[in-house]
Parts: C-alpha cells; structure tokens; sequence
C-alpha cells in the first residue's frame, strides 16, 4: 500500500523539497499551496497523512487541523512551524496535532514520525474494518466465524434448529459448544420456552439422577421436598446436556428411555411423567473409542447422534482469530474503561500464529490479560501472557548463516506464505509489504528458477 502524503505550504521550494524527500520514502506526495486547497484535497477522503505550515494565508495551519479533527477524526496532522512559533506549535500538539517539527526542518526525524504516525493509523484502521467485519460476519448471537468451516456449521445449525432430532456436538474443551447449543435452541420454535443446561461431568451419579429426572420427597436423605428435575423444566424446550461422555452406565440407561419413550419416573417416585424436549448433548470425548471399550452406550450414541455437528479447533481455522480479537478487545477494553485502539504488528503475528490449544476460552483469557497490562493505547507483545510472549519460535522461518539478504528474504516470504497457505494477501500483511511486492517477488523467483533448471 503506497500511502497519500498531504503537504500544505505556501513555500513553493518547502512543498516541493517535502515531496522529494516523502517519494524517496516510498510514499505518493499530494500537494497544496495554502490551507483552502489542503482542505478541498482532504474532503475527498483518500489522505493518509497531512503536513502542514502554521502560519499560511487565507486557511491557518491551525484552522485545517480544527477541521481535520471534525471531518476527519484520527487522520494524523504534522504542523511545521518557525522557532518564534513553538507556543503555537504546543497548542496544536493540545487540539490533536500528531506532532510538530521547527524549521529548518530535520528531514530524518520528519521520516520517522510520519512512519510512526503511519504504522498507528494503519492500526486504527485495521481495528476499524475488523469491527465492521466483526459486525456483519457475526452470526448466531456471540459465534465469531468466517471461516469456511463455521460457515458450514451455521449452514448446519440453520438446517436442523427447528427439528425434534436429537443433536451431539463434539470438539476440544474450549471450541464453543455451549454457544452452539443457544443458536439451535434459539433459532427454533422453542425458543420461547426454557433451554436447560446440565454440566454432567460436574455431578455424582446421584446427584445428577436427581438433577435430570427429579425426585420425590423422602426418596433419600436429605430429599425434604419434591424436587422436578431438569427434564420436566424443559418441557416444551430444550435441554442441553454438557460432557455428556461423563455419565455412569446406569443413567445411561435411563436417559436411553427419555429419548425412546419421552417419559420418566423422579427418583423415588412411581408416577410417569411424559415430556416433550428436545435434547442437544456435547462432549469433547471420542464417544466412538468409549463404546469399543464398553464406557458408553452404543444405542444411546446412536440416539444421540441423530445430526452430529463437529467444531474443529481454533487452530484449524485461523481466519477466524482476527475476528474474535477484535470482539474481545472491544470487550475487555470497555469493562477496565481502557482506551486500546489496536494491537502491535509483532503481538499480533504472535496472535495469529499460536495453536491455542485452550481454544477461544484460552484467546478470550489471554486478550483480558493484555488489557489488563497494557499501559499504552496500543496492545505490546509485552503485554501478553509468557505463553505467548514465548513462542516466537513456534512457525518461525530458520534462516542459516552464510546466505545473502536476498535469500534470506526469499525465504521469508515463501515460508511465510505457505503458512498462510498461498493467501497472497495475508502474507503481505503479516510482512508490513504490499501485495503488489509480493505478486512481484515470486514473479522473480518463479523466472529465476526457470533460468536455473535451464542451465
């Protein structure tokens, strides 16, 4: 991306120095010799950066940064100004004026700042068109998902919400599969009605016999009253039954017979008690492997396992991290009243490129923790938990001593593009270059292999 450079100066060799010294860098110089056409040139909305003089007849240096700041917010302004100016200068610093630099003018140091300005609305920008994506993708209530994956899984989840068949969701501890369970409840026609939810793995035998079916007073120590169980609860509803791989054989069977028969007796009682709910269950066990060493029903499997929904783990779709970053941060930002714009490139390579093998629990718990450290409007790699922080060697390129910088970049760019799986785009923004370096590098390198396979 070849960044638009405003210079505003009524100094003809001033402008023109600053477009030379701004094509060098690699940027593309637009100039205006006074603040009314700085002005008209920014109301067209492609500007990247303004350099501006303070003291300019008709529109002052001042008044376009007034209306930077209204019509423009968070496009950065550099204010020049003489050494009898610097008050001014200050107060330009104070109405949101990104920096400012005296005259005669330090070429160097105006190369840096406006490369730091650019990389920090390049992170503004980047935070913004994640939020709007954020906004549009997202589906099913808080399921973050772009990926060609979860979009056959909301695919699925639409097909089968407002079916009676039994659903089991299998995956990682950590994918969401709790979350799955609210959208095809709440994309029903049971939504109106309750969606219950027991954690199997959380209970004894006993108490999650009670728990499920309820039981009758006196039918155990302790058992004062009647108590309706979650099945009765969720009559007319859903009921989700978390790590449903947990469950002893003898509630196995019992269970069996709800989904058979729809009817059940509470502990302790004789009465039959017919319901009508609909039973969503998930496990991160390979239920499977469980019925071959005879740990769990094969005809509850197949009961359950009416339509299986698999989430794959967060690391077998990656597309989808930028996404639930950029929800998170929001998030987490807003509950400590933190002021985060985006994250460092290097931080967010760190981001993209980990396993998470905690999945979107662990992501959401790390981006928390970075919040919580940061000192600056700007997540640091610093900020990240030492799991992290630490894992730069993981997918990292290994470049050996005594090659030259070209291999070297060669080698960077294919390794980093294979990670990326050939997705040109996503390689080019992970190396801070532009696609069209990148279309061009392997252009070359494709034409010097051929060269070389020909000698």
């Amino acid at each position: 991306m070849k960044f638009n450079i405003l210079i505003i100066d009524d100094e003809k060799n001033i402008r023109e120095g600053l477009a030379e010294s701004m094509e060098l860098e690699g940027y593309n110089p637009i100039l205006a010799k006074d603040g009314k056409e700085g002005l008209e040139r920014i109301s067209r909305g492609d500007i990247d950066l303004v350099i501006t003089d303070l003291r300019m007849p008709l529109v002052s240096g001042e008044e376009v940064l007034e209306q930077v700041n209204a019509q423009s917010p968070g496009l950065p302004v550099i204010v020049l100004t003489g050494h009898g100016s610097i008050d001014s200068a200050v107060d330009a610093m104070r109405n949101g004026a990104y920096d400012f630099l005296t005259k005669p003018l330090n070429l160097d140091r105006l190369g840096l700042i406006v490369k730091r300005a650019l990389q920090n609305r390049q992170l503004v920008l980047q935070h913004r068109e994640l939020q709007h994506e954020l906004e549009s993708k997202q589906t099913f209530e808080s399921i973050i998902g772009k990926s060609a994956e979860m979009q056959k899984i909301f695919d699925m989840v639409r097909r089968v919400a407002d079916s009676k068949a039994s659903v089991l969701i299998t995956g990682e501890s950590g994918v969401g599969k709790e979350l799955i369970a609210n959208a095809l409840h709440n994309l029903s026609s049971r939504k109106d009605k309750p969606l219950i939810k027991v954690h199997c793995a959380a209970l004894t035998e006993s108490l999650l016999e009670s728990e499920l079916f309820g039981h009758e007073k006196g039918a155990f120590t302790g058992a004062i009253s009647r108590k309706r169980g979650r099945f009765e609860l969720a009559h007319g509803g859903s009921i989700f039954l978390d790590e449903i791989g947990e469950i002893d054989q003898n509630i196995q069977i019992k269970l069996l017979r709800v989904l058979q028969e729809k009817e059940f007796e509470r502990v302790g009682g004789e009465e039959t008690i017919q319901v009508d709910s609909r039973v969503i269950a998930a496990t991160n066990k390979d239920l499977v492997e469980q019925i071959k060493k005879k740990q769990f029903r094969e005809d509850l499997y197949y009961r359950l396992n009416v339509v299986h929904i698999h989430l794959p783990p967060l690391r077998e779709r990656k597309d989808d991290i930028p996404l639930m970053v950029t929800q998170f941060l929001q998030e987490f930002a807003e509950e400590n009243n933190k002021n985060i714009i985006g994250i460092d490139a290097k931080a967010r390579r760190l981001l993209y490129s980990y396993d998470w093998p905690g999945n979107i629990r662990q992501l959401r718990n790390c981006i928390e923790s970075a919040v919580v450290m940061s000192q600056g409007d700007t997540i640091q790699v610093e900020d990240l938990p030492p799991t992290i922080a630490e894992s730069r060697g993981e997918n990292a390129v290994h470049i050996p001593l005594g090659i030259t910088m070209a291999e070297a970049e060669k080698a960077i760019i294919l390794e980093n593009l294979a990670f990326f799986k050939g997705n040109k785009s996503k390689t080019a923004d992970s190396l801070g270059i532009g696609r069209k370096t990148i279309h061009r590098k392997l252009d070359d390198y494709l034409a010097t292999d051929e060269r070389e396979s020909q000698e």
